[in-house]
């Protein structure tokens, strides 16, 4: 694990989003296309918002969520809502938008049709990740009723899981596929995430799922 300290929030978000650019330009300049994976939640906003403006061919990236709540992209829970609002927009807009939720009442009946879409566009290029205070990443939560399947080797593409205190499903890409990515990248804040994702590299997966792609991550954070 690499861990970059920047002096303020706002200045993370611009070096890492033209962090990002980078790598996505690399990958574009040499096969022509690129993946690019992003976590829910407020914290990565400011990235959305510089990156949405970068000079990329951005009609050969692919982008698609590492998790979602199973609502309607109406509700404010959904993160492909906020997607939409934050990073395709201006020049990113061009970009082609991998969903990961579908009209059913129940995310196993819309798994496979999924998890189809996305299996041609892995391994990820760049992938961008938060962490909550319980070490989770994604929709990868101690104590959810599937996270050992979810941490396997052998994980298929996609997962629904379901823990205590969530008020719904999530559906979520599990630990081979984060870990197979090419560049991964992990955005925190304050002084308890540091302090967490330092204790994670000490802990198991199962314990702290982060654990599955720091290894090759770069962590950046800012108070």
């Amino acid at each position: 694990m690499m861990l970059i300290d920047y002096p303020d929030r706002e200045f993370m978000a611009l070096a890492l989003a033209d962090r990002i650019a980078a790598e996505l330009a690399q990958s574009l300049r040499t096969s022509g296309r690129a993946t690019l994976c992003v976590p829910g939640g407020s914290t990565p906003g400011p990235v959305f918002d510089t990156l949405s403006g970068a000079d990329l061919d951005w009609a050969n990236v692919t982008v698609f969520l590492g998790d979602e709540r199973w609502v309607p992209e109406s509700s404010d829970r959904s993160n492909t809502r906020q997607l939409r609002a934050r990073l395709l927009q201006g020049r990113a807009a061009a970009a082609r938008l991998l969903p990961l939720r579908a009209d059913t009442p129940e995310p196993e009946a819309a798994l496979a049709t999924l998890a189809d879409a996305i299996a041609p566009h892995l391994p990820i290029t760049v992938l961008l990740l938060g962490m909550g205070d319980d070490m989770h990443t994604a929709s990868l939560f101690p104590g959810a009723d599937r996270l050992a399947e979810a941490l396997a080797p052998d994980a298929p593409v996609l997962m629904a899981l379901r823990a205590p205190g969530l008020p719904e499903a999530r559906i979520t890409l599990t630990a081979p596929v984060l870990a197979g990515a090419l560049h991964t990248h992990v955005l925190i804040t304050g002084a308890a995430k540091r302090a967490a994702i330092l204790r994670a590299e000490t802990l198991d997966p199962s314990e702290a799922p982060i654990r599955t792609v720091l290894t090759h991550a770069t962590v950046h954070w800012a108070e």
